[in-house]
């Protein structure tokens, strides 16, 4: 069952590499990976912890984890490539993101460029177990664990309305992009 899932986990997350914008399709695997099992305490105890996770590093513009040390603004696309390799799908334009899918334990991740520097970077969490991970994120949690935003708005993607809810951390903003108020699709990171 396990293998299963992981396949319609990964066959989604590609999907939603090769939307435009990457979160569309990207939703449909997020649903699926997340009706393994019923959300539990220890799966709230984890998506708390991924979630505080964020709150230091992105003073100065970093993610957490296997990312850490990639600054926007500083970093190269070859310290990205040194960092996490190679993309599993390179940016066909400028403004394009270069894509890395979620694996077993490996977060996906989606990086824009400007001038050779990292302009934004995305993370879409795990796909298998993702309540884990953003997946256990929901507004409310957020909003007790942080407080009041910095903005908030509804976004469109295709035919899916996104809430865009920023809060700005010194020289950045961490923006979490629910697809419902249970439902984290992303976290994008850029400056303010």
């Amino acid at each position: 069952m396990r293998n299963y899932v992981t396949t319609i986990a990964l066959v989604g997350t590609l999907a939603g590499m090769i939307a435009a914008s990457g979160t569309a399709a990207h939703a449909g695997a997020s649903e699926a990976a997340g009706k393994i099992r019923p959300f539990n305490a220890g799966d709230a105890a984890m998506a708390l912890k991924t979630l505080n996770g964020f709150y230091k590093p992105a003073l100065a513009g970093q993610f957490p984890g296997e990312a850490s040390g990639l600054t926007i603004g500083a970093s190269t696309r070859q310290n990205v490539i040194g960092k996490i390799g190679q993309p599993d799908k390179t940016r066909t334009n400028a403004d394009g993101f270069d894509l890395y899918h979620a694996e077993m334990g490996h977060p996906g991740y989606a990086i824009a460029y400007k001038l050779n520097k990292v302009r934004e970077m995305r993370y879409f969490g795990t796909q298998v177990e993702r309540q884990t991970n953003i997946g256990g994120i929901s507004k409310k949690l957020l909003f007790g664990k942080w407080g009041k935003p910095s903005g908030s708005v509804a976004i469109r993607n295709g035919s899916l309305v996104q809430q865009k809810i920023t809060y700005n951390r010194g020289k950045y903003k961490l923006a979490f992009i629910f697809n419902s108020s249970t439902n984290l699709d992303h976290i994008n990171l850029l400056k303010r």
